[in-house]
């Protein structure tokens, strides 16, 4: 059943991540060759009556969700990073305490950025603000704080849990994204 659920998840984690990147990078392509177009004039008489104004601002969004949710991918892969040195200077014994406090307060962390955005989340719903260009609410822009840190701590957890078990930690190779670290 956990197992299952973390596919489904796993997937959907790698889509957005995907989606933010590609769609950030269609909308800044699709700007440029809009401000170029203006150097040919039988371009930018079709060309002109577009407006990307708003494309600057919702690619940074898209950009800052993608980080958020990037981060949790780097967490479940072992490629996020980290500071070794003690760690592997010590023997196994003191290595899984020191391994288990940093994923425990990786989780810590997490759990509190999550709680407080939610809370930043509920402020900003109430004040009405909404984003210079796109003119879209900004509570759901910064919906990426709760959802990106809350998926971060899940992962520390996870990772966390199947070190209890085994002693292992994720390690990002070439081709091993996919792996399942539950």
């Amino acid at each position: 059943m956990i197992r299952g659920f973390n596919r489904i998840l796993d997937h959907i984690e790698e889509w957005l991540i995907a989606g933010f990147m590609a769609a950030a990078t269609l909308i800044i392509f699709a700007a440029v060759v809009h401000r170029q177009s203006a150097s040919v004039p039988w371009l930018w008489q079709y060309a002109a009556a577009l407006n990307f104004s708003w494309a600057q601002e919702l690619c940074v969004y898209l950009f800052i969700w993608m980080a958020k949710f990037g981060a949790a991918y780097g967490v479940r892969t072992g490629i996020h990073i980290g500071v070794d040195v003690l760690v592997n200077a010590v023997g196994p014994a003191c290595r899984r305490v020191l391994v288990t406090i940093a994923l425990s307060l990786g989780a810590f962390f997490t759990g509190v950025i999550a709680f407080m955005g939610v809370r930043w989340v509920w402020f900003v719903y109430g004040t009405g603000q909404t984003s210079p260009d796109l003119e879209w609410p900004m509570w759901v822009i910064y919906l990426c704080i709760p959802l990106g840190s809350s998926l971060m701590c899940y992962r520390f957890l996870q990772v966390l849990t199947r070190f209890l078990r085994s002693g292992e930690l994720p390690v990002h190779t070439l081709g091993s994204a996919h792996e399942d670290p539950a």
